[in-house]
């Protein structure tokens, strides 16, 4: 396992399987998950300084300034339950996001331990999204390859409808997708520069996935 404090970062497009990858990671490790998406989720509901700032910037439908991000990600890595590392998974999206994490970790008196990109080809995801239906009662998630329904279309839990989401089909998930490499792509870069970064392939079981990583993070 790595040095404590650990530091990681977990990259991966959307449908990789990297949510399930971070949940078992955080608590092989002990470690908390600093996700992006759930601090603004926090800071608006509570309505700390930053998620007002935050939620000003989305109610005009403008990008929130990386400021902004900067500062909820300093405060959530502050609190004692990091003291033992922390797993950022959505964070930071941009060079400049990853500047200031390394400012914010040298503060800490720590450094990145590692950068784990978890890499499935498009077609592989594109498919992965397809295949995936919700059921409109309960939101429990099916997909249609890997795990289906046991009656096409019904929710075997509650009996509800299943759907589609719209973010799911094929045009979509290709605009999502040439979203996300457009904008991790330098960041890779400035990772594997730095020779930090670790590429996983994640188009294999997820407990091989996990094997994977989990000998990454041995070596670090």
């Amino acid at each position: 396992m790595p040095k404590n404090p650990a530091y990681l970062i977990l990259l991966g497009p959307p449908m990789s399987g990297k949510g399930t990858q971070a949940a078992l990671l955080t608590e092989q490790l002990g470690i908390p998950q600093v996700s992006s998406g759930d601090l603004f989720r926090e800071n608006i509901k509570n309505q700390t300084r930053l998620g007002l700032e935050a939620k000003g910037f989305i109610d005009r439908g403008d990008l929130v300034p990386d400021q902004v991000t900067i500062g909820m990600v300093e405060d959530r890595l502050n609190r004692e339950d990091g003291a033992a590392g922390a797993l950022l998974d959505g964070f930071p999206r941009t060079i400049i996001q990853a500047e200031a994490l390394d400012g914010i970790l040298a503060e800490l008196g720590a450094s990145l331990s590692g950068v784990i990109s978890v890499d499935v080809p498009e077609d592989v995801l594109v498919e992965r999204a397809s295949g995936r239906r919700i059921c409109r009662s309960c939101g429990q998630s099916y997909n249609l390859t890997s795990n289906p329904p046991q009656k096409d279309g019904i929710c075997d839990l509650d009996g509800g409808e299943l759907y589609q989401r719209e973010d799911d089909k094929p045009g979509t998930v290709r605009q999502r997708l040439a979203v996300y490499q457009a904008q991790t792509s330098p960041l890779i870069e400035f990772y594997r520069s730095r020779g930090i970064l670790n590429e996983i392939n994640g188009n294999q079981p997820i407990e091989d996935v996990g094997k994977d990583i989990t000998a990454v993070i041995a070596g670090l």
